[in-house]
């Protein structure tokens, strides 16, 4: 007995060495796997820190998804610091769809290297398709730039070839016509309030580079009930719109066309009016440059007949009214900033004073770094009110905003600036507890 009792003490012992041993091995492992992994982080990060840095101009890019998925450059937040800038404008498409206009300007070093690359989304893209996309084409722009680094040797390129996918003749049973429906509802209240609003949209469009047709039809009803002490204010407004928009090509530079409308409006004191407003367009620059810079000249001239809901000041029920406009507006999109200015006048034929005036402007620049300005700001000169009610508003009206008022302007400003400073970075993604803002 006792010989057996010592042969199982045996064991037990070889089974404790035999489990140290292992753990011994196991250890010595993760200890070279730790180095071997903290030597390819080292060197990925002496990598990084001479990666090439990049500022993304893009306001519809997913940025937390871009530098995620382009995680091989260093992004940073001022221009200046960059050696490729990424510029991307945007313009809508006859598909419903947006084209991006991806600007690789290089910096420094890479100022020899500029050029654009295109990508298209299409009307049904999810957000995710159309991240997607961008990063594909932003990936193939940054190659001219990354074959100049250390990174070259870390980058590698794919061909999808798919041996199923023959050329075809794209035929839209269509024909580009696009159309499109909307409705929405809300409501809100409290004890002493509640308000409901109920509008709905309805749109065909038809866009080519020789033609564009827009026709839309909108409504828009909603109520509003309030207690004050022993008084009770219950109000509606209604406002139907249909309008139609035909554009003809002539040239890169002319243009011809014209609207239809039709509206009804409480607000306005409109039972109904019908419009019609033939129109020609003069862009300065080339329209293939829109995306860019515009400086568009747009003369209309038209016709208005109006039925009024009450007799208006100048003790109108109905009338028929002929006018024109001219207004001239610039939008320029550049890598310093933005701006935008128009200006607009218009009269009616049978009364030159009844008039309107209007100036409109924005900008937002970068001035230096880490520091930028905005503003924008309209005011305009009305004299041309015809549709006023005759008589004295109630306080509901003026306070509530239920019928147009009389003025002789209308004004609108406000401006910013910010200045950022610190580190010029912005790789890291910590999307934890949302933005990390104040509740």
């Amino acid at each position: 007995m006792g010989g057996i009792y010592i042969k199982e003490v045996d064991v037990h012992k070889q089974k404790i060495n035999i489990v140290k041993v292992s753990t011994g091995f196991l250890i010595f492992f993760l200890m070279i796997s730790m180095l071997f992994s903290q030597n390819n982080s080292q060197e990925m990060d002496e990598l990084k820190a001479d990666a090439l840095k990049v500022y993304l101009d893009c306001g519809g890019c997913d940025r937390d998804y871009t530098r995620n998925e382009i995680n091989f450059v260093n992004y940073v937040r001022d221009r200046q610091e960059a050696d490729i800038h990424i510029f991307v404008t945007t313009l809508n498409t006859g598909s419903a769809g947006r084209e991006y206009s991806i600007e690789f300007i290089g910096q420094k070093k890479y100022q020899h290297l500029r050029f654009t690359l295109k990508y298209f989304s299409n009307r049904v893209d999810t957000s995710d398709d159309t991240r997607k996309g961008l990063v594909r084409v932003l990936k193939k722009g940054l190659m001219p730039f990354i074959s100049d680094t250390p990174l070259e040797e870390h980058i590698s390129v794919q061909f999808e070839k798919k041996e199923d996918v023959k050329p075809t003749v794209v035929t839209d049973k269509w024909d580009s016509w696009i159309f499109s429906l909307g409705m929405n509802t809300s409501m809100s209240g409290e004890k002493l309030y509640r308000y409901s609003n109920m509008s709905g949209s309805f749109s065909i469009n038809r866009t080519t580079p020789e033609l564009k047709i827009s026709t839309s039809f909108r409504a828009n009803m909603s109520s509003s009930y309030f207690e004050i002490g022993d008084t009770t204010i219950d109000t509606s407004t209604k406002r139907l719109r249909f309008g139609s928009l035909v554009v003809k090509s002539i040239s890169d530079h002319w243009s011809v066309g014209g609207w239809l409308n039709a509206a009804s409006s409480t607000y306005s004191n409109e039972k109904y009016s019908f419009s019609a407003t033939p129109a020609l367009e003069y862009n300065v620059f080339p329209y293939s440059q829109s995306t860019k810079k515009q400086l568009n000249f747009l003369y209309r001239i038209g016709v208005r007949h109006i039925a009024y809901i009450e007799e208006t000041i100048y003790d109108k029920m109905a009338e028929t009214l002929f006018n024109e406009s001219l207004s001239v507006t610039l939008r320029i999109k550049q890598p310093w900033g933005t701006a935008s200015a128009s200006l607009l006048g218009s009269h009616y034929f049978h009364d030159f004073s009844k008039n309107r005036f209007s100036v409109y402007g924005s900008i937002s620049v970068r001035l230096w770094k880490g520091f930028s300005v905005n503003g924008n700001g309209s005011f305009a000169m009305i004299h041309d009110q015809l549709s006023l009610v005759k008589g004295t508003l109630t306080n509901e009206d003026i306070l509530l905003r239920l019928r147009e008022i009389s003025t002789t302007y209308h004004y609108r400003f406000s401006i910013g600036v910010g200045y950022t400073f610190g580190s010029v970075y912005s790789n890291v993604v910590n999307p934890r507890f949302g933005s990390g803002g104040m509740y």
